[in-house]
């Protein structure tokens, strides 16, 4: 059955994905029409969630963010069906990164990095970035259901010299990188919710007490990587521009959650300059009720 919806749905993907971008946009409108207009998709998710964050916001500030947002979540969804076939010539121009020395400093080191983001912006075509660098590049995903598309992410990402690996794999893969003396960057997408059960750390995250992820700053402490914190910002429609900034050069030198606090700051400050860029179809703020008794003591 995977095979099977494989095959019909693969072409069409690989139409979407030849379309020049004029017609690719042209594609994502009739998208925004759809999914927002017609079908609501997570509508009511996208405003809860900008209604708890930004409770002084007029309704209509609120609905207009919501409409400038499920145009950009489309502009995603088509641009990540782009990676399919789009050259590295036009990749190379339409994510550009304003200090990717930072990261060849950090190599003349020979230190391997942990690169951390939000869902902010796009990261979809971060990968990109191996073009730039000598590191090895890994990046932390949710295996897919369908184990042929699973096989296709991974074959896109290849292209450029990325490998994407679970949860459960980082550990020891990364464990033997840097056993066999490989130096490598590490993409995390670190401000997603983690189950209360695995939450180590509660902190604020746009007002709200909520479980904080901490797996990045976990790895990097563990295995003695920089820490490296993604900026993307939207130039224009297609076209984004990346800045670094490093939060750790040697992590074990900070109190534990620190770096995590930082990064999650980093965040936030991305929302509040322009939050149409954040995806505010996820449950981001979903256990906000559910705070220990401790983490209520120490706010």
């Amino acid at each position: 059955m995977q095979f099977l919806v494989y095959i019909l749905v693969y072409p069409l993907i690989w139409l979407i994905s030849i379309l020049p971008f004029r017609l690719l946009y042209a594609f994502s409108d009739g998208l925004y029409i759809l999914i927002y207009k017609l079908v609501g998709y997570r509508k009511k998710v996208v405003q809860d969630n900008l209604r708890l964050v930004f409770p002084d916001k007029p309704e209509a500030e609120i609905n207009d963010i919501t409409e400038k947002f499920y145009h950009h979540f489309c502009d995603m969804m088509v641009e990540a069906i782009k990676s399919l076939t789009i050259s590295e010539k036009s990749m190379r121009e339409r994510f550009t990164f304003a200090n990717v020395e930072l990261i060849n400093d950090l190599e003349k080191q020979n230190r391997s990095v942990v690169l951390m983001c939000g869902h902010y912006g796009s990261w979809e075509w971060i990968f990109i970035l191996q073009k730039y660098v000598s590191h090895k590049g890994y990046a932390v995903y949710s295996r897919l259901g369908n184990k042929y598309f699973d096989a296709l992410v991974k074959r896109i990402r290849a292209k450029y010299n990325s490998t994407l690996i679970t949860t459960k794999e980082t550990i020891p893969v990364l464990t033997r990188s840097k056993r066999n003396g490989e130096l490598t960057i590490n993409g995390f997408v670190s401000d997603q919710s983690p189950m209360v059960s695995k939450a180590f750390h509660w902190n604020e995250f746009m007002g709200i007490k909520v479980p904080i992820h901490t797996g990045a700053e976990m790895l990097a402490k563990r295995l003695d990587m920089s820490v490296v914190f993604f900026k993307v910002k939207r130039l224009k429609r297609g076209y984004y521009e990346t800045t670094f900034e490093l939060l750790a050069q040697n992590p074990n030198d900070y109190p534990n959650y620190e770096i995590t606090d930082i990064f999650t700051k980093k965040v936030e400050q991305q929302i509040y300059e322009a939050p149409q860029y954040y995806l505010w179809t996820h449950r981001r703020w979903k256990h906000r009720d559910k705070v220990p008794v401790e983490f209520h003591e120490k706010a």
